[in-house]
């Protein structure tokens, strides 16, 4: 069995994640809730976004634990630029010794939207071309392809640093007076960094900037600086999956 191990927020790495499991099988994953090495796979997939030119703390977590033994195809998603996100997941593989056989990127729908607001004609336009982009990629993947980036000058530096901060972005989050207490974003948190103290959202120090709690909020009522923003989840999916493992 194929072992489909995805990080997704607003659903777009869910999205890649069931195309693969409907065209190759196997079982989805969602990494911050897997506890395992790949070990009980035949073969083992990444779905990822691209954070900062580089990767998810869950995924960087994940890939020295991963089964040297077991075949790794990554495939990454990316909103803006990526930024040689590709060779640097590659290169992280490579010094842990996986046994990494192909990276794919693809363009997806930007969902980093805190500060700006993505034209809705665009997202569509993104969108309309996702199912062509995977099934490519699907195909070159059936074919035996191995797909290994080309050597380039990463971002690492700039990643890393972005990383590190990352925690400071949920000093920044506020909720208005739409908010109806209902607890959504403390349980899709996957650090565990929201909670209800007095009948009140409080946001922790731990924050991994997913965003899922802003994009996914019923009432749009989690702000990011007082601004207020458009909000993104993937259309093509069923969106209480996220954060789920599928069978």
């Amino acid at each position: 069995m194929n072992g489909i191990l995805y990080f997704s927020s607003t659903g777009n790495s869910l999205y890649i994640a069931q195309k693969v499991q409907s065209a190759l099988g196997g079982k989805i994953c969602y990494i911050p809730k897997y506890n395992g090495d790949g070990g009980e796979f035949e073969r083992i997939f990444l779905i990822t976004p691209i954070y900062s030119y580089g990767m998810p703390s869950h995924v960087f977590d994940l890939l020295p634990r991963l089964d040297k033994t077991k075949e790794l195809t990554v495939i990454q998603n990316y909103g803006g630029m990526a930024g040689g996100a590709d060779y640097l997941i590659y290169s992280y593989a490579m010094s842990y010794g996986l046994n990494i056989k192909s990276v794919y990127k693809m363009k997806m729908p930007e969902n980093f939207t805190l500060t700006f607001t993505v034209p809705k004609l665009y997202l569509k336009g993104i969108l309309r071309k996702a199912n062509s982009r995977i099934n490519n990629i699907i195909e070159k993947i059936k074919s035996g392809d191995s797909n290994i980036p080309k050597k380039c000058k990463t971002k690492e530096k700039k990643y890393l640093k972005n990383k590190f901060n990352w925690h400071l972005i949920g000093e920044n989050f506020s909720v208005t007076q739409d908010c109806i207490k209902c607890g959504k974003c403390v349980t899709l948190c996957p650090v565990d960094n929201i909670s209800l103290q007095d009948n009140n959202v409080v946001f922790g120090d731990k924050c991994v900037a997913c965003l899922g709690c802003y994009h996914r909020c019923p009432k749009k009522a989690i702000i990011y600086k007082k601004q207020k923003k458009d909000r993104y989840i993937n259309p093509d999916i069923d969106e209480s999956q996220i954060g789920k493992d599928i069978t």
